[in-house]
């Protein structure tokens, strides 16, 4: 892990106001692991500058406590919430676009709020390359 860190990835501002223990379980973690190395270290690799996590794992307290899917990829340490460093909408576009045409590992690529965040996953073994934009 190069560029990303199990704790960057479950670092939650949430969590520690409501004071939720937002440490993974050994499969999270694996997941984690899996998702870092196959995705988002090469990932930032090839961007070529940072990326911000804005949001990663969440145990199902914390996902509640966000208004999380209930089945959302976060809770099971497959998805990161991503934005670039400027944080504009053109920037996270161009995010998105660049994973996507990437050829990259991805399960799902999700445009969140007409590029507030990028929403990225990675299933070991079941990557599906989906694409959503969600308004």
């Amino acid at each position: 892990m190069r560029y990303f860190t199990i704790q960057e990835l479950t670092a939650s501002q949430v969590a520690k106001r409501k004071g939720i223990d937002n440490t993974p379980t050994a499969q999270a973690k694996a997941c984690l692991t899996a998702l870092v190395s196959n995705l988002l270290d090469p990932l930032r690799e090839r961007w070529g500058s940072p990326l911000v996590v804005t949001s990663g794992y969440r145990c199902a307290k914390l996902n509640r406590a966000v208004g999380g899917a209930p089945r959302s990829q976060h809770t099971k340490g497959q998805a990161a919430d991503l934005r670039t460093m400027s944080d504009t909408r053109d920037a996270n576009r161009r995010l998105f676009n660049f994973i996507r045409s990437s050829g990259l590992p991805f399960d799902q690529l999700i445009d969140e709020y007409d590029y507030n965040w990028v929403h990225v996953s990675f299933v070991d073994g079941r990557n599906r390359r989906q694409e959503l934009h969600i308004k």
